[in-house]
């Protein structure tokens, strides 16, 4: 298949726009996958957020981290990513360069424990404010349970809702393929 999967299609967009020394933030550290990606990408000069409420992914992205020696540009947060902008120092507002979230609930945990749509929103809102122009938020949005049902309709009304002078908002999905798969969601700040 020559088109990208979603979540390949996801990583190139980050590689397209993150360098070395870059400011970025995983909204959702999940099992640490982007979370080292995103290490990797912004170099020993970089900086990567990560936010998370659960235990199970804040062990699981730290030790994914360690194992690759990578942890010195990673600040993790066990908060939400509501919070970000508050917990990311303000000498950092306005150098966000890319942020990324892989919305629903945490593989092999607790699935009554998910992203919400009003943290979610919250969260896009405070990057659009914190990030550079052309900045980029990739919304990875698996909908395939009742709550990202829920999620995905709200962040899709949001999404259609923001200002095309203040970004610029991208849906990347296969829309023939069975049983709810995940899609792109990917905003660029004016």
């Amino acid at each position: 298949m020559k088109l990208d999967r979603i979540l390949p299609y996801a990583k190139k967009l980050l590689e397209k726009n993150v360098t070395n020394g870059d400011v970025v933030v995983d909204a959702t550290l999940g099992n640490g996958h982007d979370t080292l990606f995103l290490a990797q990408l912004v170099g020993e000069n970089g900086t990567v957020y990560g936010f998370d409420v659960q235990e199970d992914a804040i062990r699981t992205s730290t030790e994914k981290l360690n194992q690759h020696n990578l942890a010195d540009r990673v600040t993790v947060f066990h908060k939400g990513h509501e919070q970000l902008s508050k917990l990311i120092p303000a000498e950092h507002h306005g150098k966000v360069k890319a942020a990324i979230f892989n919305l629903g609930y945490l593989p092999g945990s607790d699935k009554s424990v998910v992203t919400k749509p009003e943290t979610t929103i919250s969260a896009i809102e405070q990057l659009l404010e914190i990030m550079l122009p052309e900045g980029l938020i990739i919304l990875v949005i698996y909908h395939g349970h009742a709550e990202g049902a829920v999620e995905r309709d709200a962040l899709l009304t949001y999404c259609q809702d923001i200002d095309q002078k203040k970004a610029h908002v991208l849906q990347y999905r296969f829309i023939n393929q069975q049983n709810n798969p995940p899609f792109v969601v990917a905003i660029e700040k004016r």
